[in-house]
């Protein structure tokens, strides 16, 4: 867990700065959705996941991706963008 205050070095990360939900307003509609969650869980949630997209890039470019390299990688305000991103041209 990171400290309050705690900046990555690349800046903080949100999902709400790159145009989304915040972490509660996610929590909140998966509660209402019959999903018991709070901030932090749709946080560890959002980063379970990026670390899922992040382990194949790491490997497709030999890069080392150990759990804890992954965790940084997918807490990374830079990597969120480049996902969100491409998830965005994928709609299109």
């Amino acid at each position: 867990m990171m400290p309050i205050g705690h900046k990555m070095d690349n800046g903080y990360s949100t999902t709400k700065d790159m145009g989304g939900k915040s972490y509660q307003e996610i929590a909140d509609h998966m509660t209402e959705a019959g999903f018991k969650m709070n901030h932090s869980t749709a946080r560890n949630v959002l980063v379970s996941g990026l670390m899922k997209i992040a382990k194949p890039l790491c490997e497709l470019q030999e890069r080392s991706h150990t759990p804890a390299e992954l965790k940084k990688l997918a807490k990374n305000p830079d990597f969120q963008q480049s996902v969100a991103y491409f998830l965005s041209e994928i709609k299109r």
